[in-house]
């Protein structure tokens, strides 16, 4: 069995503002390295029409990446049109699972299913 592993636990939450309903998570990704990391967020926020967006792109990103660099979490927001989403990225410690090759989940990952409550990001 291989050792755990450092990296980080990158989440994408949205919430539409018009809406009673909480945030959903619609997406999550673990970064092996602060870059990666940083790229995942860069990636989705150049598909947003904002300039909230694009100012992170050229003068917020660099502070993100100097605080994942230093292994502290991060959140990057932005609201377009009634939609807020956040990225949250945190230092994490990942466990080997049995039975993996590659990016193949082992069978038995299939057998559980996504609970219906999900915390919000803090």
């Amino acid at each position: 069995m291989s050792a755990p592993t450092r990296g980080y636990w990158c989440e994408c939450w949205t919430e539409d503002l018009t809406s009673a309903e909480g945030p959903a998570l619609p997406a999550s990704f673990d970064a092996h390295s602060a870059p990666q990391a940083d790229r995942w967020i860069a990636v989705a926020l150049r598909t947003i029409p904002s300039d909230e967006a694009w100012a992170w792109l050229y003068e917020g990103r660099v502070e993100t990446r100097q605080a994942l660099m230093r292994s502290e979490p991060c959140t990057v927001t932005v609201t377009h049109a009634s939609t807020r989403i956040t990225w949250a990225v945190r230092p994490a410690l990942f466990l080997p699972l049995a039975h993996r090759g590659g990016d193949e989940l082992p069978a038995c990952a299939y057998d559980f299913r996504r609970s219906a409550t999900v915390s919000s990001p803090s």
